[in-house]
């Protein structure tokens, strides 16, 4: 009688912990609405439902070694994969999934999220942030020949792509400053060959613009080996990040800099966005002790000259530089809104990717697919539980009944360790646990059929009842492990979806095993104990 009532303190213990992990709870929720996002509580089962139940985006990435080979893959992930979680959690996604999947590939999940170009850029974004002083030397004008001649030579020009002389001269004449107009005249009066006739000089030293319909011919010279290795050394070229508007006509800007970066941002400790009625939308961003003092000599040398600040090798602006600055500075976005102030601002905080990310699958789910998937999951596992309880009494009458009371304690209990191991459900988690429902009682078939074999070799009921649960032990284990292994092996392997039914089966299979052997014994057991005499015969 003693271990009677350990067995049913301990099982009391589980339910009530069961239930006090699934007691609904208040759940601060952020979603999207119009763009911005919106805070609002709820109450519901803390139960985390995936990307299939709940509707989102789901992002596949990849390290991306198309520019550069990566020496440690798996580091660089890992890091990766921590600058990634720094973003996403930024970004106010709640219940978000990132993970590593195997050696090469990230998966996100972003529930309640529905822009892809926004999730992947904030997600994909490399946010490298560095400050280089634009050149003076006029040192593209210098090597501007030698590029005319590459271009020819390897027959890289394209016929009907190169400005044309009345419209180039034109730009030149509204850009050129008063000041400085050595690189305008170098340009404008020497023979044009393909690469200069697609440039004109800017307003400010080292910046020239270009006609959008040329952009992407002038790309394809600079990507070329040759015409890399002829460009000025310790110089670099780098596009502007926006296209601007002048004399009606579309323009690009491009900008020569020294190569040497006077500050990176592996000094900056905070960026903030604003808005401000004269300059638009603004990134304001503050360096540590040391980024302050490297940042305050290197601008106070270079006072007068035109500063590029460069967010993953595109100009952001390149304002003059009045005096020394010292840990604080701001980005000014050039015309586009206070959300892309606060995209940018939130990578520069989250810091740097290591390695160049890809996406290489993206997917959105809607979230009236999602409703739709968890209305029939659980229609599907009602079905389940009635055809197993109707079989299960059915057939094995009051020990079937038993059997469908411990059925309800392995219920209780593989949700509550979802909860407790912050599993997410999804719509194949859904499908094992339909399945560990059959798995649950199949443990009890084979422990009543011992129990009716015992019975038939005249032993008593106590004896048939132990000794049925004892020689079943065996085949339960058994079962149980070779489909937990399997399970195992799929959460291992496997991804999203495919780990959320491992998970979910896992689960299910301990509380079965749980469930079989000892609620359903413990039930036999206070059935024994409240018969006034020996039985002589059970309903099995």
């Amino acid at each position: 009688m003693q271990n009677l009532k350990a067995r049913l303190l301990l099982i009391a213990a589980m339910v009530i912990a069961s239930a006090w992990a699934l007691f609904p709870r208040t759940i601060e929720d952020r979603f999207e609405r119009n763009g911005e996002m919106v805070d609002t509580t709820y109450t519901r089962v803390p139960l985390k439902y995936g990307l299939d139940l709940r509707g989102g985006m789901y992002l596949a990435l990849e390290i991306d070694q198309s520019q550069q080979q990566v020496a440690d893959v798996a580091d660089a992930l890992d890091r990766a994969v921590r600058v990634v979680r720094s973003r996403i959690d930024e970004f106010g996604v709640a219940e978000p999934i990132i993970q590593r999947v195997g050696d090469t590939r990230i998966t996100v999940e972003l529930p309640g999220i529905d822009d892809r170009d926004r999730a992947t850029a904030v997600v994909q974004r490399s946010a490298y942030l560095r400050f280089q002083i634009t050149d003076r030397t006029q040192a593209l004008e210098r090597v501007a020949p030698r590029l005319d001649a590459i271009v020819r030579d390897r027959g890289l020009a394209r016929a009907g792509t190169t400005t044309d002389t009345a419209s180039r001269n034109a730009l030149t004449g509204l850009l050129q400053s008063a000041t400085d107009t050595a690189a305008a005249d170098s340009l404008a009066t020497a023979p044009q060959g393909p690469f200069r006739s697609l440039i004109a000089p800017g307003s400010m030293p080292g910046e020239y613009f270009v006609a959008v319909r040329d952009v992407r011919e002038l790309d394809r010279y600079l990507s070329d080996s040759a015409v890399r290795a002829a460009l000025p050394p310790g110089k670099v070229v780098r596009w502007g990040s926006d296209s601007v508007s002048i004399s009606t006509a579309w323009y690009r800007p491009l900008y020569v800099l020294d190569s040497r970066d006077i500050i990176t941002g592996e000094y900056l400790v905070d960026a903030k966005p604003e808005q401000d009625p004269m300059e638009g939308a603004k990134v304001t961003f503050q360096l540590n002790n040391e980024g302050g003092r490297r940042f305050r000599n290197e601008t106070g040398r270079n006072i007068g000259n035109n500063m590029a600040i460069v967010l993953d090798d595109r100009v952001m602006s390149a304002p003059v530089i009045q005096g020394a600055i010292g840990t604080r500075g701001q980005i000014t976005m050039g015309g586009r809104d206070i959300q892309a102030a606060q995209d940018l601002a939130l990578v520069l905080r989250a810091g740097a990717l290591p390695v160049p990310l890809t996406v290489v699958e993206a997917r959105t789910i809607g979230a009236s697919l999602g409703q739709d998937a968890i209305d029939q999951g659980i229609q599907s596992g009602l079905l389940a539980v009635v055809l197993i309880i109707g079989i299960m009494v059915g057939y094995y009458r009051f020990s079937g009944f038993l059997a469908v009371v411990g059925l309800a304690f392995y219920t209780l209990s593989t949700l509550a360790m979802l909860t407790l191991f912050d599993a997410t459900l999804t719509l194949p988690g859904i499908a094992g646990f339909v399945l560990s429902i059959g798995m649950a009682v199949d443990a009890n078939f084979l422990v009543f059929e011992r129990i009716r074999e015992e019975l038939d070799a005249g032993k008593s009921i106590r004896m048939a009842i132990d000794e049925g649960f004892d020689h079943a032990w065996s085949a339960i284990v058994d079962t149980h492990v070779t489909t937990a292994l399997t399970a195992a092996i799929l959460y291992q392997f496997g991804t999203g979806p495919v780990r959320g039914f491992a998970v979910t089966l896992l689960a299910g299979l301990a509380a079965s095993l749980v469930s079989a052997i000892f609620v359903v014994r413990t039930l036999f057991y206070v059935w024994l104990s409240r018969q006034k005499t020996p039985p002589t015969t059970l309903s099995i």
